[in-house]
């Protein structure tokens, strides 16, 4: 009866939640702890536990085989077992660069750079479709600019397909030509006999760097690049209701893609800045309002601003200073809906620092009503207590 296999996350000493960077340690220290060479009095065990952790690490840092292994396990997704290493590249083992076939000479530090260095990724064709850069830029809008939205026109500095060789990078009337060193593959295949057998290793042409071209006459203008600096106005519309900070993507609008790919993304950050009267969280407005000393002792109308414009208002008599009211949907629009905030505005009672004659007896005799002691801004004599 075949032996059981071991969970993968317990043979690298993982838990499953961990990451990319965690598995990459686990499997050097175990590789290099159950490395046959660094076990020459017990070969064989080693042996094993080398292919087991090879194999563990081989599908646990593939996103799609790891996700397959985490949802079916050992069994698969049909329910009787699943090849998941899908080793290859030599027989045996997956993924290093070289084993010295006189014993352990060869630097293990070659080695892991052989395969930690570059892994899958660097056996890829370099010289297929590669997706431009994104660009990121800013810019300064308004308060009521945010609240409303607004179209805008930016100047994007970016990389644009050289106009004198239209992105060859050879010199017109020239063509790039066939990699001699890569026969046009970008890549560079070496075969190394081992003590564990034949393994054969992938890496970038360094001849052409793993384009499979050359250009034995560049262009003067791109000098070979096949892409010159020019700045190129965007058109953005912000949407109502953006928040400072947020971040609007334009598709399209990076650099462009090497060799038929797809162009990069713009994005742009919105700073907003601050609004003399209104001030904002989330989609609530915040403001205050003055009111006379008159009008919050007896109530009435009173006008309160708004993005649209005054807003008439019914405060009752007593109104406090400090006194926080509410008008329902008068903040801003929500981004993702139809909805609006709610404007909050704060009451702030105005006393009048100085009074006519005739408003300080009507405010004397309001406080003898109300028997409160009253300075008349009188002098007391010397008789008087």
């Amino acid at each position: 009866m075949a032996e059981a296999k071991r969970d993968y996350y317990e043979v690298l000493g993982v838990a499953k939640s961990a990451s990319d960077d965690e598995l990459k340690k686990a499997y050097r220290k175990l590789a290099k702890q159950y490395h046959p060479d660094a076990n020459p009095d017990n070969k064989e065990e080693a042996e094993k536990k080398f292919k087991e952790v090879n194999e563990a690490y081989e599908v646990l840092s593939d996103p799609q085989k790891r996700k397959m292994y985490d949802q079916f396990g050992h069994s698969g997704p049909n329910g009787y077992g699943s090849d998941f290493s899908g080793f290859s590249g030599f027989d045996g083992f997956s993924g290093f660069g070289g084993f010295g076939a006189d014993g352990f000479d060869v630097d293990l530090g070659d080695i892991f750079s052989s395969f930690f260095g570059g892994g899958r990724s660097s056996s890829r064709r370099s010289n297929g479709p590669q997706r431009g850069n994104d660009l990121r830029v800013s810019i300064n809008i308004t308060f009521r600019e945010a609240a409303f939205g607004v179209k805008k026109q930016i100047k994007v500095n970016r990389k644009e397909q050289c106009s004198t060789c239209n992105g060859t990078g050879a010199k017109p009337g020239t063509s790039p030509e066939t990699c001699k060193a890569c026969n046009g593959t970008g890549q560079v295949r070496t075969v190394r006999n081992t003590i564990l057998g034949s393994m054969q290793s992938v890496r970038p042409c360094d001849n052409c760097a793993g384009t499979g071209k050359v250009i034995s006459n560049p262009c003067q203008t791109c000098k070979g690049t096949g892409f010159e600096k020019k700045t190129r106005t965007v058109t953005i519309n912000i949407p109502q209701g953006i928040d400072n900070g947020n971040v609007i993507k334009v598709t399209g609008e990076g650099e462009p893609g090497l060799r038929g790919g797809p162009s990069g993304d713009l994005y742009i950050t919105i700073n907003v800045s601050q609004d003399s009267v209104f001030s904002r969280k989330g989609d609530n407005l915040f403001e205050n309002v003055h009111i006379s000393f008159a009008k919050a002792t007896l109530g009435g109308t009173i006008f309160v601003p708004t993005l649209e414009g005054q807003e008439e208002y019914e405060i009752p008599a007593g109104t406090q200073s400090g006194t926080i009211f509410t008008l329902r949907n008068k903040g801003i629009k929500n981004l993702n809906s139809r909805n609006s905030g709610n404007l909050n505005f704060t009451v702030i009672v105005d006393i009048p620092k100085k009074l006519t004659q005739e408003q300080r007896d009507l405010i004397t005799k309001l406080a003898e009503i109300s028997g409160e002691p009253v300075n008349t801004g009188k002098k007391k004599g010397f008789f008087e207590f």
